[in-house]
């Protein structure tokens, strides 16, 4: 049976094949590759992994942004115009619009399903496959297991109900690959299932080098992940509450750590640091650049009577301003807070008066590094990181009635440095602690891809987020439209309710 897989690490070796062998020009399709002809080696698995990591990062140049915090109250335009952004951030998506962004995002399901259909690939292969290292056969299985997990999650957060697929996708015979959607409570149990499973076969607690690969780790920062949304979106309660924090305490074991300067954490130059758990990987030739890049400033917007301090922080310009943070989260941050010039800049220049007016502002975390003399956004897309986790189990530990003191204030030591002592965490009642740890994601993770699943998980979309606060009654909000290109392909599947 023939099946198609697009892995850059194959197309590499056929490439490398065809300059070697010019004499022999007769080659097959590179395109399709049998089940006979591939899964044969410890090699081809490692080709495997490679392109299922290629494909999670096509769904980090934009979706994984889009999904994930686009709709919050974090996102406003900026200098260069809108370019339909405006649809996420005031919730104006439908079923016609929603796939249809400028450049950076599609917001249809099919491109994750990819990475899914590459992990289902692996489950089902790699055990027929003879490793010289045992522990090496567990790994691939262990990151697969993990990725799919991962996936589902993103998307059941995303769309709730889903198509469950768990075997490769390989022929066209309509009754087997179109599905209908499955129970949120379904694909939930095939996450913590897959969760189980991987954490059964990670060897051992060690990171690959570049932190952009899967790990224990980082699956324990999943599985807190989807335990504290289990238990506070699908009425998991303590138990759930439970697993969340035991798996948050696993992390702080490993070889993770907060970083003294805010800012490196996303650095360029200091990619796969102590801080991060798990990162999408930019490179220049590798990849594009990734969504970061309609956040900063093109020449063409900057203004020349803005003081040269300002133009010396921004640096070379590039990018195109169409969306950047909003007002409503800037002003969130105070000014002794060092993540604050780490995430965003603010332009004012002269007016009349003598004073300053605002001008606009870019974000600046993730702003990349200069190739040729320009700038490109390259910085690896941060999935998960050792802050993260922290403010994870603080959460985990409220909703247990426990104290989060501690892991809170891990955090706003860093955040604060010499200041600390103004901004030192006392615990209060469980809705004051949970309105802490809310407006601390915000500070700590803004433009991350995280706002929007907090805002739902926390339960406090309708009360944060401008454009919702007149629709309370619409929880179908919560949840993204299918776009019509997905109901076209897809004729099993029916549209979200609340969506015409």
């Amino acid at each position: 049976m023939k099946i198609t897989l697009k892995y850059i690490g194959i197309a590499v070796g056929m490439v490398a094949s065809f300059v070697s062998c010019t004499k022999d020009l007769e080659l097959d399709p590179i395109s399709q590759i049998s089940d006979q002809s591939f899964w044969k080696t410890e090699g081809d698995v490692t080709g495997a992994l490679n392109g299922m990591y290629v494909r999670l990062r096509s769904q980090a140049v934009g979706n994984l942004f889009m999904w994930g915090e686009a709709r919050s109250e974090m996102m406003d335009r900026s200098l260069g115009g809108t370019a339909d952004y405006q649809l996420y951030y005031l919730n104006e998506l439908n079923r016609s619009n929603v796939a249809t962004i400028y450049g950076m995002g599609s917001s249809t399901w099919q491109g994750m399903y990819t990475v899914i259909h590459d992990a289902n690939l692996l489950l089902k292969h790699v055990p027929q496959i003879t490793f010289a290292v045992e522990n090496n056969q567990k790994q691939a299985l262990a990151e697969a297991y993990t990725m799919r997990a991962f996936a589902y999650f993103v998307l059941t957060k995303t769309w709730g109900e889903l198509p469950l697929i768990t075997v490769p996708t390989e022929g066209y015979n309509p009754d087997v690959i179109l599905r209908e959607r499955s129970s949120a409570q379904d694909v939930m149990k095939l996450i913590k299932s897959d969760i189980d499973a991987a954490q059964s076969l990670y060897p051992s607690n060690a990171f690959k080098a570049g932190r952009n690969t899967w790990s224990k780790a980082a699956l324990k920062a999943l599985k807190a992940d989807v335990y504290l949304w289990s238990a506070k979106v699908m009425a998991g309660g303590e138990a759930d509450f439970r697993t969340a924090l035991d798996a948050t305490v696993e992390v702080e074991k490993s070889d993770v750590a907060l970083l003294d300067n805010y800012a490196s954490v996303f650095d360029y130059t200091t990619k796969g640091n102590k801080e991060i758990l798990m990162a999408s990987h930019f490179r220049d030739i590798e990849a594009v650049d990734n969504i970061y890049m309609n956040m900063y400033i093109e020449n063409t917007y900057m203004n020349n009577t803005t003081d040269q301090a300002t133009k010396d922080r921004i640096g070379q310009v590039g990018g195109f301003p169409f969306w950047t943070m909003s007002a409503t989260a800037r002003n969130q941050f105070t000014s002794d807070d060092q993540r604050k010039d780490a995430t965003f800049i603010e332009i004012y220049i002269p007016n009349s008066s003598g004073g300053t007016n605002y001008y606009g502002s870019v974000v600046s975390k993730f702003n990349g590094t200069i190739v040729g003399g320009v700038r490109r956004f390259l910085d690896d897309y941060v999935i998960y990181r050792f802050a993260d986790v922290l403010l994870m189990k603080a959460e985990a530990q409220n909703g247990l009635g426990e104290d989060p003191s501690e892991a809170i204030n891990k955090v706003r030591k860093r955040a604060y440095g010499v200041n600390y002592v103004n901004h030192t965490f006392v615990k209060g009642t469980k809705i004051f602690n949970d309105e802490v740890i809310l407006k601390e994601r915000l500070l700590e993770l803004a433009v991350e891809g995280k706002r929007w699943w907090d805002l739902v998980r926390f339960d406090k979309a309708f009360d944060l987020v401008p454009s919702l606060a007149n629709r309370k009654t619409d929880r179908y909000l919560l949840l993204f439209p299918i776009s019509e290109t997905t109901l076209s392909i897809e004729p099993k599947v029916k549209q979200n309710p609340g969506y015409k």
